[in-house]
């Protein structure tokens, strides 16, 4: 897509701030790796692919300072990614060549699972999808959206959850698609089922912020609904994401550490509050699908169908 989320300058890293669009196309400038841990905090930049990204940048901003690691890593903690480029950072002996590796890699893998996906899209399908898994949510072209875009020629329509409470699919899907010039239908979340139950979504393809051992999958809240609804009427439901986004550490997802947000994003958005002064909220800001769930794990090294642990360990160590 023609918006880059994010653009090193050597000195600089510039992130495209996620909280603005579509109204605005305005970059915020870090020079620190406290300001990119902030931009990450405050939704400047999200999507777990770019979050790692920015982190990496950020090191190579502070030259590896153990301050800056130390930033980085408390600035959201469901997705992996994120560690996974701080390690890979802490390793290096070249930041900045390994830095833009990793945004390189990351471009090159969400192609790789476009390709791949759009291999299990059938002509006219109709897809659903939730949060915003595109070319904003990493270093470009998308997980999701991905293979999404992989499928154009297939003449698919798509149909974008709105993803309460941050409107990432109303704001950042939408966008994404209308830019794209794929047909885009944008619903509230509670309409998934009702559409499901008429026979009008063929397939459902998500992202994912981490991927348990075992294929327990954490993604944007409302997702293990979702595949829910996706079973009880027999629509295959589609997890993609890269290789970073697993984590073998994690045996299953009962252990995924699920980030609280702020209550504000709950009782409104923007400058408008609907919700009484005083009232209790929460505001899980992920959930987690279970492996019996999900019909397959795509990433750059092929596709897992019906996902376990002893075919996520094969993936990992020899490929498919």
């Amino acid at each position: 897509m023609a918006v880059e989320p994010i653009r090193w300058h050597g000195d600089r890293l510039e992130l495209l701030d996620q909280r603005l669009l579509p109204e605005k196309t305005v970059y915020v400038t870090c020079r620190t790796a406290a300001e990119v841990a902030q931009a990450i905090r405050d939704m400047v930049v999200r999507g777990a692919p770019a979050i790692g990204c920015a982190a990496a940048f950020g090191v190579v901003l502070d030259k590896a300072s153990e301050e800056a690691f130390d930033m980085l890593a408390k600035s959201r903690p469901t997705a992996v990614n994120l560690f996974w480029a701080l390690e890979r950072m802490r390793k290096a002996k070249d930041l900045k060549a390994e830095a833009e590796a990793i945004y390189a890699e990351d471009v090159a893998a969400n192609r790789e699972i476009g390709r791949l996906g759009a291999a299990l899209i059938r002509e006219r399908a109709r897809v659903m999808t939730h949060c915003n898994a595109g070319a904003l949510a990493t270093a470009g072209y998308g997980t999701a959206l991905g293979i999404i875009r992989s499928s154009k020629d297939k003449n698919i329509t798509v149909i974008a959850n709105e993803t309460r409470p941050y409107l990432q699919g109303a704001r950042l899907t939408a966008y994404e698609m209308v830019q794209e010039g794929i047909p885009c239908t944008l619903i509230t979340d509670s309409m998934a089922g009702h559409l499901m139950s008429k026979g009008e979504v063929d397939v459902v393809v998500v992202g994912a912020d981490r991927i348990a051992a075992n294929g327990d999958v954490a993604n944007k809240i409302g997702t293990y609904a979702l595949a829910v609804l996706a079973k009880r009427h027999g629509i295959p439901f589609y997890v993609a994401a890269p290789l970073s986004t697993f984590d073998p550490k994690i045996p299953d997802g009962s252990h995924i550490p699920i980030e609280e947000r702020p209550a504000a994003e709950v009782t409104g958005y923007g400058d408008t509050r609907w919700a009484p002064q005083g009232v209790a909220v929460r505001n899980p800001a992920f959930d987690v699908t279970p492996a019996e769930l999900i019909t397959g794990i795509i990433c750059e090294k092929g596709v897992v169908l019906s996902p376990n642990r002893e075919k996520l360990q094969a993936l990992i160590s020899t490929g498919v």
